[in-house]
Parts: C-alpha cells; structure tokens; sequence
C-alpha cells in the first residue's frame, strides 16, 4: 500500500531540493492541524447548519494524516518518504507540526542534515508553534554524527520556534558535550543555566558526575555527589550505576561492592545494570564463578535476570576461547525464556569470524534473522570480513549482496579487499558489479586503492579496465 503511494510520487529527493517544499506550500498558519483541504468551492444552497456533520467530518478529516503518520513512520528510505510527503501536499493535504517533525525526525535518523535544518527554517519562518520533544531528539541525532556545534546551536534556537527550553533538552545538550568530551563547554553551560532559568535536577548532576568519571576525576565525581545530596537531589540507581562502573574498571571491585550495599541500604533497588556491572569487575580479576553465582543471587534479591547479566559472562567466555562453556550458557538461557539480542549474536559471529570458522559465523546470521533479530551494519562487515580473511570471496559477496539489500555498505578495505578476490579467482563479472555498487552510492577509494585494483585488473579481463575507466575518468 505504502509503495503504491511512494510510486504515484513524482518528485524524489534527486530532483528535489528544499526550495520546492516551499514553493508548494500553502503557509501554514493559514491551515487548519489534521485535515485534507479540498479545493472545491461550488455554491451549495444548504445553509450552513444543514451542511455541517461533526462527527462524520471529523472522522474524514483525521483519517488521512493518521494514514500519512504510520505510513511515514514505516518507510525507512529518507527519499521515499519526502516523495510521500510531496505527494499527499499535491493530493490537497496540509502538513502541520505532527508530520513535518515525523520527517524531521526521519531525516535526522539518516544524518540528512541539510535538509532538517531546511525544514526547521521553515517552521521557523512561518511560527509553527513545535514541541520541545523534536529539539531534543534532533539535539541527541547531531551528537550522534559527531556534530556537536550544530547541537548546541540548535539548544540556542529553541526560543525562536515558539518553544521554550526546559531542563530536560538542557540535559540533552549537556550530555552530548560531555560524550564528547568537551567538558569546559559543559561546565560554561552549567555556570550559564540560571540566566537561562533553568534548574537542574537529579539527571543533570549523573550527567557531571560522569563527565569527571570519563576524566577520571574520582574525588570530584565524588564531591559533586555529596553536593548533590546537600542540595536535597535524591540519587537515582544511574547515579550509583556510573559510580560502581568506574571503580570495576579501576579493579577496585571490594568498594565498588561497598557502595553497592550502601545503595541498597539507602532504600535504592539495584537493578540488572547494577549487577552487570560488578560481575563485569569480579570478570575483570579471573573471578568468572563468583561473578556467575552473583547473578543467580540477584534473582534472590528479586531482581529479574536480563539479556546484559548473559552477556557479561558470554564475553568472558569467549574472550577465553571456552566455546563449549558459551554453548551451554547459550543452552540455559533458552531454557529460561530470555531471548538472544543482537549483541550475543554479534558477540558470537565476531568469535567464530575471528577463528576462521566462517561457516558457524554464517550459519549463526541466517539462525538470528530466523529468530527474528534484524542484523545491523557492523553485523554484516564482520562476516563479510571473515570470508575475505578466509580467501572465501564468492561467499563474502552473497553476504555483501544481503547487506545491501538491507541499505548497509561494508567498509572500503574490505570492498577491496573483496574485489582483488574475486579478480583473482577469474570472477570479473562478480567484480564489476562490487565496482558498479560503489559508483552507485556514490563511495571512493583512496588512491593507493585504485592503484592496486587497476594492476590487478590489468591481468583481468578488458571489461573490467573499461569500467575502471568511467569509474575513474
């Protein structure tokens, strides 16, 4: 349904550039939220009264946009989406604040940034009254793609979109400062949040507590904790959590276990991160019994065994090459109902990856997608990975094949990598179509790249070295 929707659209994002949004438009303000506008205006003798039907009229009238939400919300190609978008604004319907942030927010999930700032001006312009919930999920987005400036220029701006900031996207740029580690710009906007009027709460001091902890600042983490608790701010489990972690990894598992009790103590239940992350520490020393007896007395204590408390163990395991132990751990949690994630399942095909066992490592990517966990990129490239380290390029390249299909792309070493292979097993069709998926996407070798591929090619056959030509020429 959604496809034959996308197909009717005309407009898709090559041909289309911000511009055209605009220039399609019908200013907003003007517009009522949640309805199609039709165009028609034929003089209808009925008087008014006559004509009106409020519950019919108002269930037509919210039928499209809802079918518009949930279908957007489904496409994960960013140009289908715009097309949809493009094409409902043809078809008469006015977008409002809930469809423009639901591509915004699908825009930003793809890093098309120029685009969402595009579509932000907009609204911006035309006084779309929007939610502080899109500023901070676009602010957390930036972070993501490494992009903090934009972050905090757009913290900067929610004022201007008839919004106004609250602690909780303070809370959002104050942790993409501090996961980037620009601590002094974290503290400038710590000393500047009363200007702003702005009161910090418990989230803001676990954000600074971890700021010094990724520091390594244990006595400041520490001061600020004892701030926090003067200032009548109550501690949350993550409060404790960031605390007991950065002590496991120091090896300092006895103290760490003592604020675990005095977390406990204090009336705070620990949960499954608490324990994970101590049996990571006791992991950490050899201690793999004990760590494993500590999470069958979390289940005493009553607090529920999650997939993380499995992982933990599963790491250790197979860091020490125990691939029977992993088995029957794998075995146990099948047995208690708890579903493998895609963390295990990665954790398990990097192992077998990494000891040329190829096979167990496709074997286990078709099991998980049986079982209904989608691979994700990293997935991919690292069973692409260990059939080229394995000299198998023929089935490096139906992964490959699988993995685009998926919208995901390997890394450029291996793609060459793959593409030598290949060459050198006289499969220069399979080659040309890596090469032809590259220009495709629009992706580059660097130069000491290319020179290996056109000396390879040259002993190839001559199709190869003539797209190698408009590849490069």
């Amino acid at each position: 349904m959604i496809n034959s929707r996308v197909k009717q659209a005309t407009i898709t994002l090559r041909t289309l550039r911000i511009h055209n949004l605009v220039r399609f438009r019908i200013p907003i303000f003007q517009s009522q939220p949640y309805h199609s506008h039709h165009r028609s205006h034929r003089h209808n003798s009925k008087s008014s009264a006559e004509t009106q039907k409020p519950h019919n009229t108002t269930r037509n009238l919210l039928r499209k946009p809802i079918q518009l939400l949930a279908d957007l919300k489904q496409i994960q190609d960013p140009d289908e989406a715009i097309s949809l978008f493009h094409y409902y604004q043809q078809m008469g319907f006015k977008h409002d604040y809930p469809t423009y942030s639901c591509l915004v927010y699908k825009l930003a999930k793809s890093q098309n940034f120029e685009v969402v700032e595009s579509l932000l001006g907009y609204l911006q312009t035309h006084h779309i009254r929007c939610k502080e919930t899109l500023f901070i999920g676009l602010i957390q987005h930036y972070g993501r793609a490494k992009l903090v400036d934009k972050a905090v220029e757009l913290f900067h701006k929610i004022g201007s979109f008839n919004c106004s900031p609250s602690v909780q996207s303070f809370n959002a740029i104050l942790n993409v400062l501090v996961d980037s580690g620009r601590s002094e710009a974290a503290n400038e906007m710590l000393r500047s949040c009363s200007k702003m009027g702005i009161c910090l709460n418990s989230v803001s001091f676990n954000i600074i507590i971890k700021m010094w902890l990724k520091k390594g600042d244990w006595e400041m983490a520490r001061q600020l904790f004892d701030e926090m608790l003067e200032r009548g701010f109550e501690p949350t489990v993550v409060t404790y959590n960031c605390q007991i972690g950065f002590l496991c990894k120091k090896g300092n598992v006895e103290d760490a276990k003592s604020l675990f009790q005095d977390m406990v103590r204090k009336g705070k239940k620990a949960n499954a991160v608490s324990y994970a992350l101590l049996m990571e520490g006791l992991c950490s020393l050899g201690k793999y019994k004990e760590a494993k007896k500590l999470m069958f007395d979390m289940e005493y204590q009553g607090c529920k065994l999650k997939i993380v408390n499995y992982g933990v163990l599963m790491t250790d395991l197979l860091k020490r090459g125990k691939i029977g132990e992993a088995n029957s751990l794998l075995v146990e949690m099948k047995k208690r109902g708890i579903k493998f994630d895609i963390v295990i399942y990665n954790m398990l095909i990097n192992y077998f990856c990494k000891e040329g066992k190829t096979a167990e490592a496709y074997r286990m990517l078709v099991d998980m997608q049986i079982a209904g966990c989608c691979p994700i990129a990293i997935t991919y490239r690292m069973v692409v990975d260990g059939f080229c380290k394995t000299g198998e390029f023929e089935e490096g390249l139906k992964v490959l094949n699988a993995m685009l299909m998926s919208r995901h792309f390997p890394r450029m070493e291996t793609v060459r990598c793959l593409i030598l292979g290949l060459l050198d097993k006289g499969k220069v069709e399979d080659a040309c179509f890596v090469l032809e998926e590259i220009e495709k996407r629009k992706k580059k070798f660097n130069f000491d790249s290319w020179e290996v591929i056109v000396k390879d090619s040259c002993t190839s056959d001559r199709s190869v070295s003539q797209l190698l030509d408009e590849l490069v020429f």
